[in-house]
């Protein structure tokens, strides 16, 4: 439980970067603590996407991975981006990515981000 909860604030903090950093993935609301609270659920929404959705994408797409020597997963994490944006327009979260390449440029930030953030917290249950 505790490494569930590690993974859904590095996901969080990893998605608080990409909307910082990247104007056209938004992130609106009221203040600091509903802005909080949207993003924690939107790491939840972001990790279930990753642990039901990623595989099965990674599998059917997998001689890809190999012509492109591991680059094919930019796009893979875009997918997931995007699909987690769509969910959380589903859900009335107001989290929004805008277009492909920007899905692309924010995966590639949360993918490093939430690397990082791993290395750093503890991952023991």
């Amino acid at each position: 439980m505790k490494n569930f909860v590690v993974k859904t604030i590095a996901n969080a903090a990893a998605l608080a970067v990409a909307v910082w950093l990247i104007d056209k993935i938004t992130l609106t609301g009221g203040g600091t603590g509903e802005k909080t609270a949207t993003l924690i659920l939107v790491a939840l929404v972001f990790g279930l996407v990753n642990l039901l959705v990623k595989p099965i994408v990674q599998v059917l797409t997998f001689p890809l991975f190999i012509l492109t020597l591991g680059l094919f997963t930019l796009v893979v994490n875009a997918l997931m981006l995007l699909l987690t944006s769509w969910l959380a327009d589903v859900l009335d979260l107001s989290f929004h990515v805008e277009g492909f390449w920007t899905a692309v440029l924010g995966g590639l930030i949360v993918s490093i981000v939430s690397w990082a953030l791993n290395l750093v917290l503890p991952d023991k249950d």
